[in-house]
């Protein structure tokens, strides 16, 4: 059965194609929901949530993008409405005090040779939220700027703003300290 069946069948409520969509994204949108939640339990309750708003709207869902890039964006925001939920509120840079970052700056995300994609993970765990969830949604889930901005509800200066402070951050805490260890 081709995807695009699957999903019009899903439109008109075909439990057996809903079944089969969900069982093809759930591991995927499970790892999405837990990079941002660190909680098995809650990652579990965002993918669901985010599965049934997905059947629920997916009269909407125009084929502009892949359905799997579709359900990323629900569960990702479900996400993100999840932590706003637990009162971990996203904190909003004054608009202010935001410097305009150029769009020709470093963008390489080089890090040392003894560096484990391991130490990256707790470092990117270690950076405050508002750098974090940019630097995620950037570097790891691969949104742009613009779609960022829609997401957590910032400006493009304030994402693009916060990604850069988040990846001088996270070479910060990247670099090796003295004698080859980070301590």
């Amino acid at each position: 059965m081709f995807k695009v069946d699957i999903i019009e069948q899903c439109k008109q409520n075909n439990r057996k194609a809903q079944l089969q969509l969900y069982n093809q994204y759930c591991d995927g949108m499970y790892i999405v929901a837990n990079r941002f939640l660190k909680d098995a339990n809650d990652a579990e309750d965002v993918v669901q949530e985010a599965f049934i708003k997905a059947f629920s709207k997916l009269h909407q869902y125009k084929a502009e993008v892949t359905f799997g890039a579709w359900l990323k964006r629900i569960v990702v925001n479900k996400s993100i409405d999840f932590l706003k939920s637990k009162k971990q509120k996203l904190v909003k840079l004054d608009e202010v005090h935001l410097k305009v970052v150029e769009a020709d700056y470093d963008d390489k995300w080089l890090v040392e040779d003894a560096i484990t994609l391991n130490d990256v993970k707790k470092a990117i765990n270690n950076l405050p939220d508002k750098y974090q969830y940019v630097v995620m949604l950037y570097l790891i889930e691969g949104y742009d700027h613009q779609e960022i901005s829609e997401i957590l509800n910032i400006t493009e200066v304030a994402s693009r703003t916060q990604l850069f402070r988040g990846k001088a951050k996270l070479q910060e805490l990247l670099t090796l300290k003295k004698n080859g260890t980070r301590y």
